[in-house]
C-alpha cells in the first residue's frame, strides 16, 4: 500500500507485550470484552451493575474465549454527562477486585482518564490501562503507568463527550490522526512508558466518512510500530450507515472485524466475544492455507 508515495508494509503482526512481568505474545489476535459498570453506556447488553451482572457476563466470556476484560464506569460515549471521580471509584475497583477474585487467570484493562482511578484500579488487580484522553485529561496517569510498568492504550480523540462531535474538522483525518499519534508515543516514551497500543479512536471527533476513512487506511499506521486496537463494535458508523439499532449491529460489525484483521490488527475489543473469536478462528484457517 502507498501511502503519499510512501510505500507501507506489513509487520505489525507478530509483537509482544509486557504484561505482570510475562510477555504476551500477539502473534495471534486478541479479544477484548468490554464490560461497563454504568446504567447508560450506548449498548444496553453491555451494562452490569450489580456483583451477581458482573460475575455473568465475565463467566460467559471466558467461555466464549476472551482474552482481556476492558471495565469502565465513565461513559465517554457522545453528550455523556461526566461523573465525579468518587463515584468512578465506587462503581469499577469493587468491580475489578471481583474479576480479578473470581477470574484469576483473566488480564483486566482499566477504561479510565484519572490518574487516580487507574492507579487504584492497578493496586485492584487491572493490569492495563486504557486512557480514551490521550493523557489529555489527566497528564499525570502516565506516570501511573510507567510507575507500574503496566501498558497503556493511547486513543486519538479530540474535546470531550460534549464537544467532540463539534471537532471533527480535519483536512486529512488518517494523516492527522497519524501525526497525532505519533507525536503522544514520543512524549509517553519519555515518561518511562513502554508498552503502548494504539487506538484511533472510532467514533471520537469523527464524522461517519472519517471513521470509514480510517478504516481504510489502516496500514498507514503500521509506521507507528506498535500494536492496534480496533474499536468498532456496535458503534454509530455501523448502525447509522444501515439504518439500524445497535441493537442488531452485530453483522456490520463483523464484517469490520474481519476487514480490520486482515489488515494486521491485533486486538478487538468487543460485546460480542464469541463471534469475535470465531472471526480469529476462521482467518487462522486462511493463513494456514496461504
Amino acid at each position: 500500500m502507498a501511502f503519499f508515495g510512501v510505500e507501507i508494509k506489513h509487520f505489525r503482526s507478530h509483537k509482544y507485550l509486557r504484561i505482570r512481568n510475562k510477555l504476551f505474545d500477539l502473534a495471534e489476535p486478541k479479544i477484548i470484552g468490554i464490560i461497563n459498570c454504568t446504567p447508560d453506556s450506548f449498548f444496553e447488553d453491555s451494562r452490569a451493575m450489580t456483583d451477581e451482572e458482573i460475575e455473568v457476563s465475565v463467566k460467559k466470556m471466558r467461555n466464549d474465549g476472551v482474552d482481556i476484560i476492558d471495565i469502565g464506569a465513565c461513559s465517554t460515549r457522545p453528550g455523556a454527562e461526566l461523573i465525579t471521580e468518587e463515584e468512578e471509584l465506587n462503581r469499577i475497583i469493587p468491580a475489578i477486585r471481583l474479576i480479578h477474585e473470581k477470574f484469576p487467570e483473566l488480564i483486566i484493562s482499566i477504561d479510565t482518564f484519572r490518574s487516580n482511578v487507574a492507579e487504584q484500579g492497578l493496586n485492584a488487580g487491572a493490569d492495563i490501562i486504557n486512557d480514551v484522553t490521550a493523557g489529555e485529561f489527566d497528564p499525570n496517569i502516565w506516570a501511573v503507568a510507567a510507575k507500574y510498568k503496566a501498558p497503556y492504550i493511547l486513543m486519538h480523540s479530540r474535546g470531550n463527550s460534549k464537544t467532540m462531535q463539534d471537532l471533527s474538522n480535519y483536512d486529512q483525518v488518517s494523516l492527522e490522526t497519524l501525526l497525532f499519534l505519533s507525536e503522544k508515543i514520543k512524549k509517553i516514551k519519555e515518561t518511562g512508558i513502554k508498552d503502548i497500543i494504539i487506538d484511533l479512536g472510532f467514533g471520537f471527533a469523527k464524522t461517519e466518512q472519517q471513521n470509514y476513512q480510517l478504516m481504510a487506511d489502516l496500514e498507514l499506521f503500521d509506521l507507528l510500530e506498535f500494536p492496534m486496537l480496533i474499536g468498532v463494535s456496535r458503534k454509530s458508523m455501523i448502525y447509522n450507515r444501515l439504518n439500524i439499532s445497535a441493537d442488531y449491529a452485530l453483522n456490520g460489525t463483523t464484517i469490520l472485524h474481519t476487514y480490520a484483521l486482515s489488515k494486521s490488527a491485533n486486538f478487538l475489543r468487543v460485546h460480542d466475544v464469541k463471534e469475535a473469536v470465531e472471526i480469529r478462528t476462521l482467518l487462522k484457517l486462511d493463513r494456514k492455507l496461504k
